[in-house]
């Protein structure tokens, strides 16, 4: 292993913040010399105050306290050096240096303790999309599995959109879907339908009466009791483990697509079920569809956040054009690709929450 050089043991990390901290103590050289060469009748002692507030833009209160006693040193240089400290118009400015700090450290405790509420609301967010929305295992049965869950919100970590997998006697199940509306109230929906699949996944024998249970787990304990204010959406998948297919059932969500190879598949669902929590699905409508699913083919289930994203030009996010320009990979590779290119799409900021899951059948 190839040793440090002496030096290197003692040098500090150089952060971004340090050249902002620097500039208040220079300006405050600065003006403090050049009010020194200026004729007697030119001041400079009221630009001082600037010094505390660029100090703020990076340091604590504590910081800008120590800038502003700097810049209240240099103005009594300032003055001394002129023979002026008793004047009016010296006191003036004293006092009012000192105000103008004082007001800037306020603002900067203010702001530390609003950061710091920020934090634990952050981190209280990212313990419940741990609980309510648990990230998929990289493997189940004979499949890969990849998901992104993308917030529109920058500070959000949970939302409206969910996904899940569950492992059944000789089959996994897929569950992706979308809840209408925002706030706490789609939240709520979320975690019930989430938990109600995960409890229920593995008693029922087939997806009709596994989606039935859904209806009735929603219809009966929804947070919004109006169904026409809040339903989801839903697409549920069955892929069984000895059997090269998918059986799908979409609740007024949009189908997934399936990368076989070169070649993006849409499959055609005729009839799709009305949304859960509507009280309408009936299991003798519903209309399951199967469709091949062989080694090595990718199921890519998404919400419509990621379709029906936008560029500047109002152009709709192309999933499948995208899918076939991808150039291969895992699961993990093409959720990446997802991500990446989306928000490439929209400039950097989703209007919507979207998710996404990519499935990979192994053998």
């Amino acid at each position: 292993m190839r040793g440090r050089e002496p030096g290197a043991l003692w040098r500090p990390p150089w952060r971004p913040g340090q050249t902002l901290l620097l500039i208040p103590v220079v300006l405050i050289v600065v003006i403090v010399v050049a009010d020194d060469l200026l004729p007697y009748g030119v001041h400079l002692g009221p630009l001082l105050a600037t010094a505390p507030a660029i100090a703020a833009l990076s340091g604590g209160p504590r910081t800008t306290g120590a800038v502003g006693v700097l810049a209240l040193l240099g103005l009594l240089v300032a003055g001394r050096r002129r023979g002026g400290l008793s004047t009016l118009n010296h006191e003036v400015q004293i006092i009012s240096l000192v105000a103008v700090t004082g007001v800037i450290v306020v603002f900067c405790v203010l702001r530390e303790r609003r950061q710091r509420e920020l934090a634990q609301v952050r981190s209280v967010s990212e313990a419940a999309q741990s609980v309510v929305l648990r990230p998929v295992p990289p493997r189940v049965g004979p499949l890969r599995l990849a998901s992104v869950y993308l917030a529109a919100a920058a500070e959000a970590r949970i939302g409206g959109d969910l996904f899940a997998a569950a492992r059944t006697e000789g089959a996994t199940r897929l569950l992706i879907g979308d809840v209408r509306g925002k706030g706490l109230a789609s939240i709520s929906d979320a975690s019930l339908l989430l938990c109600a699949f995960r409890e229920a996944a593995h008693r029922h024998a087939t997806l009709r009466d596994l989606i039935a249970h859904l209806e009735s787990s929603l219809t009966r304990d929804a947070a919004e009791p109006d169904p026409m204010e809040f339903f989801i959406t839903a697409a549920l998948t069955e892929v069984p483990d000895d059997d090269p297919v998918i059986r799908l059932v979409t609740c007024g969500h949009p189908p997934p697509l399936l990368v076989h190879g070169r070649q993006v598949l849409m499959p055609q669902v005729e009839d799709p079920a009305p949304p859960l929590g509507m009280g309408e699905c009936d299991p003798d409508d519903m209309v399951v569809k199967t469709f091949p699913y062989e080694t090595g083919d990718l199921l890519v289930l998404y919400t419509d956040g990621v379709v029906e994203a936008r560029d500047r030009s109002g152009a709709f996010y192309p999933l499948a054009e995208r899918l076939r320009a991808w150039p291969g990979g895992d699961p993990e590779a093409l959720v990446r690709y997802i991500h990446e290119d989306l928000l490439a799409h929209v400039g950097g900021r989703l209007q919507d929450d979207a998710a996404v899951l990519v499935v990979e059948r192994l053998v």
